[in-house]
This record gives structure tokens, sequence and C-alpha cells, in this order.
């Protein structure tokens, strides 16, 4: 063990705590360079390539008041979306056929390969949200082409503890 000025003993790894340990990612310093899908708009602050992330992606995005994301899905990847700003409309399945609305504080979770659109339900709000994937790289695959149903069926998610409201 080695010893600080002050004589106290400190691990031979510590010095590379300085730039290997924590990271504060500046909310105006994220990285527009990352995989986009029409109608959002998708910036990065934790990945590979910034952090050195090994495990997750992390990023915010943003939907203009009254638009809709084309349909699209992040393959084998786990997303969460937590909801800071607005009110966020997701719409799911194979025609997107269900649907269910979350708002500031609440949490979404989107399993892999699942075929989804995020609409802003706001007239005048922008939708704000922050999201976490399980894998360091931004994986989008948009898929043009679904033919939407006309009503969604809405979807409570209900658990063996939480019944529906």
């Amino acid at each position: 063990m080695a010893e600080d000025r002050e004589g106290s003993q400190v691990s031979p790894d510590a010095p590379r705590w300085k730039h290997d340990g924590v990271r504060v990612i500046k909310g105006d310093r994220l990285d527009d360079n990352t995989a986009q899908t029409p109608g959002m708009h998708r910036q990065a602050a934790v990945n590979h390539a910034r952090v050195g992330a090994q495990k997750i992606w992390a990023g915010t995005v943003s939907i203009q008041p009254n638009a809709k994301t084309g349909a699209h899905h992040h393959g084998d990847l786990e997303s969460v979306i937590y909801v800071v700003k607005g009110r966020a409309r997701m719409r799911w399945g194979e025609r997107l056929e269900f649907t269910a609305e979350a708002e500031p504080g609440d949490f979404i979770f989107v399993p892999p390969f699942v075929p989804h659109q995020e609409i802003n339900a706001s007239a005048d709000e922008p939708l704000e949200c922050v999201v976490i994937r399980s894998d360091n790289e931004a994986v989008v695959v948009n898929i043009p082409g679904i033919a939407p149903v006309e009503a969604p069926e809405e979807v409570y998610w209900i658990d063996p503890i939480h019944q529906h409201p």
C-alpha cells in the first residue's frame, strides 16, 4: 500500500479512479450521433464510446407536441423509459394494436423485439424522457409499413400485488 501526502494508506489502484471512476455527463453535452427514429430526437449520455459502458446505454428522447414516432424495436435489448415531462402514449404489437399512457414520474418497460411507437399525447407540451437500455450501444430497428389498427385496445399492467385503478 502506498501513502498519500497525509500519510494515509492508499490502494495502488487509486490513481486510476480519477479518470476511470465516476463520470458526470452534463445535460448540455449529450451526443446526437446515435440511432434515430422518425418523429423523435435521441441523444446519448452513456454508452461504450463515450464512457466505456459495458452493459448499458442511457440517454434522452424528446418528441414534439402532437407528434408520433415511426414503429420500431430495439432487437434483443430491454428498455426502460422514465417520463420527465409531458404525457407519453405507447402503442405496441404487430399492428400497434395495444396502448397505454404514462405521465411524469412513470416508468415504461419495453421487452426485446416488441414493435412499438411513442406518441406525445399533449397538443402543447413537448414529451421528454430518459431512456436506459440493456447494452452499451443503441440498437434501433425501424419498421416501415406497419398498418396500425384504427382503435387500439387500452392495456393496464396488473401484477399480483397491484390492482387496476
